[in-house]
């Protein structure tokens, strides 16, 4: 694999907020109204288990559509009275979001996700570790409340320990993602080598240097060389390392390197466009600015007439509905 670095640039624009992801060059087909697929309307049941009606069409290329029974999630939210178990099946489910489809049946894989030391979902739920870990977090934020002159103990604030902790853990669930369930082995062989370009992902993280969120869009793309990924595959990528703590240049060569390495293809850009409220509601304080990084590697970056069809891609507007 090319170990390339990635640029970053940063300049005044407007909001960057743009709806749903969009697919075009090389004949490649857009998805309908610029949707990507994506699991919804799943409810953990007691037991343990995630109703899977029929679904439609996975994005997938090919046609792939899946259906069937849900995927296991583990315990059903306030089953078992242990909010440390509540808040495990919270993450789970929503682990299990972003790794598969609805309805798709996801590899039997217990593999952490390579050079990342993270709990495992498991060692979240139920018993006195779990319960442990809870007050330690929870204690944390009460003395943070306490040292900026809040009282933890009025109605407004009794909860918000609590709250806080639940909401780190769901915007950093990426870090509990398998890779390979994500995957699911939707890589197939097509006779297809032109461009193929996924823009407009709407992303949100968690910058690492002030914990303040940054979000804008991503634009991915990859010139096969014999096989394609299912399309929902590359917002799901995005969104696995999008839900942990980054800054905007690592995120974009992450999301590059997974991609060149998984699916071997002849070159692979990635544009990101982000707001920082870490430069919007603190230090500098400017409202519209805007940071672009970029991530060129293979013929992204050894030929400049592929670098110019991708970043043509990404100017060029989907026609209206």
């Amino acid at each position: 694999m090319t170990d390339e670095r990635a640029t970053s640039t940063a300049a005044p624009a407007g909001p960057t907020g743009k709806a749903g992801a969009s697919v075009s060059g090389g004949g490649s087909v857009a998805a309908p109204g610029g949707s990507v697929a994506a699991p919804g309307g799943s409810v953990a049941a007691p037991g343990g288990s995630v109703g899977g009606g029929a679904s439609g069409a996975s994005g997938d290329p090919g046609g792939v559509a899946s259906a069937g029974a849900g995927a296991s999630v583990g315990p059903g939210r306030g089953d078992s009275g242990d909010p440390a178990a509540e808040q495990a099946a919270r993450i789970q489910q929503l682990v299990t979001e972003i790794e598969t489809e609805i309805g798709e049946a996801p590899l039997d894989v217990v593999a952490e996700i390579e050079g990342d030391a993270v709990p495992s979902i498991e060692g979240l739920a139920g018993g006195r570790q779990a319960a442990e870990e809870n007050a330690r977090v929870e204690a944390a934020v009460r003395q943070i409340l306490v040292e900026i002159g809040e009282d933890p103990d009025r109605p407004g604030l009794r909860g918000t320990p609590e709250r806080v902790h639940r909401m780190y853990a769901e915007l950093t669930a990426g870090y509990r993602v398998d890779p390979d369930r994500l995957v699911n082995g939707a890589i197939f062989p097509v006779d297809y080598s032109e461009m193929v370009v996924v823009k407009d992902i709407p992303f949100y993280s968690l910058c690492e240097h002030h914990l303040l969120p940054f979000f804008g869009t991503a634009g991915v793309a990859y010139i096969p060389k014999g096989r394609v990924i299912g399309l929902s595959k590359i917002p799901r990528i995005v969104e696995m390392y999008a839900r942990r703590l980054q800054v905007q240049e690592r995120l974009t060569q992450q999301i590059a390197d997974f991609l060149m390495e998984r699916l071997e293809p002849k070159g692979v850009g990635v544009v990101i466009e982000a707001t920082h409220l870490c430069a919007v509601m603190r230090g500098v304080r400017k409202p519209g600015t805007v940071m672009t990084t970029a991530a060129v590697l293979g013929l992204f970056r050894s030929n400049d007439k592929t670098r110019a069809e991708f970043f043509a891609h990404l100017e060029r507007r989907p026609p209206a509905p």
